[in-house]
């Protein structure tokens, strides 16, 4: 057997904001294979640091699905992560990903807020994926307090989450969120597994968003997921031909979409999500050698940046 190269870094009891970003002291890092893989949280996974995004395949042809999960496969890809509201997105990975199931771990999630909507959801998701578990479902794109309150309410979603988890079609429970707000109510209310959230130069350093929600998640020993990483910002006003698959303005330059993966990828994050547009996945995918932590001076530099930035998320948020 191939000897592996395991890097084990120990928790730190510095304040963790101090240090963002640049530390990654709180995760176990994996250097062996054609990409880095990192604990995620306490569940005991280690993920690729890039992950697959499920509208990487939204509208493409079954041919063109297998291919780019093939292709994803090959350069160490091991987390995928897909939604109902993708589009056919389900459709279209469920097939392509099945000669690969027992071997990557499958993250899907659910924007119904009660009961039996999600669970609706989750029974739908399993059929199209053709698998008989997720490893991790999430409550998807949760924004207000609202929201929080009709999950945790009786006959909401948390119901199908505890009950599916028992029955072996859940492992692990997550939540992805759009606010500050929401996203540290939800922390408040449960003990969650994982986080997805935007983790992005600009947002962090010009729009305030961000270091609270990951220093609550790390102080709670969660698995951290980031989204938004090659996010430029908001696409200018008047703007008529936009990226394909992306409702923001992404990076499209290689060097920028790397400076914002390796930002993101400095934080104790497990993995980031690239867009879906295909062409800028397999650009990510192309910069894996190149991820590295930030040194101290481009640590400046991206903060310089980001704080001139237009962020896509703010905190708080706008009334």
């Amino acid at each position: 057997m191939k000897r592996r190269k395991f890097i084990q870094l120990t928790a730190t009891t510095t304040p963790m904001l101090s240090l963002f970003p640049g530390n990654l002291k709180s995760i176990i890092r994996d250097a062996s294979g054609p990409i880095e893989k990192r604990s995620l949280g306490k569940t005991g996974e280690k993920l690729s640091i890039l992950g697959f995004g499920g509208i990487v395949v939204m509208d493409a042809t079954p041919e063109q699905s297998s291919e780019r999960v093939k292709m994803a496969i090959e350069r160490g890809i091991n987390y995928f992560d897909v939604a109902p509201s993708y589009g056919d997105a389900e459709i279209k990975l469920g097939p392509a990903l099945e000669p690969f199931r027992k071997d990557v771990f499958l993250a899907c999630k659910t924007m119904e807020r009660e009961k039996e909507g999600s669970r609706a959801e989750l029974e739908q998701s399993l059929e199209r994926l053709r698998t008989d578990h997720v490893d991790l479902y999430q409550l998807h794109a949760v924004t207000s307090l609202e929201d929080v309150n009709t999950i945790f309410s009786k006959g909401g979603a948390m119901e199908t989450f505890l009950e599916a988890r028992k029955e072996g079609k859940v492992r692990f429970i997550g939540f992805s969120a759009h606010s500050v707000e929401a996203a540290m109510a939800l922390m408040d209310r449960f003990d969650f597994d994982t986080i997805l959230f935007p983790t992005n130069y600009a947002t962090w350093h010009a729009g305030n968003f961000g270091p609270q929600v990951l220093q609550r998640a790390h102080d709670q020993g969660m698995g951290i997921l980031a989204l938004k990483a090659m996010a430029k910002g908001p696409y200018p006003e008047g703007t008529t031909e936009k990226v394909k698959k992306c409702w923001y303005e992404p990076f499209q330059k290689p060097e920028d979409a790397l400076m914002g993966l390796r930002f993101t990828l400095s934080h104790p994050v497990t993995a980031a999500i690239p867009p879906g547009n295909e062409n800028l996945f397999a650009m990510a995918l192309d910069l894996i050698p190149k991820i590295k932590p930030l040194s101290e001076s481009e640590t400046d530099q991206i903060k310089k940046m980001g704080l001139v930035g237009d962020p896509l998320f703010r905190y708080p948020m706008k009334a």
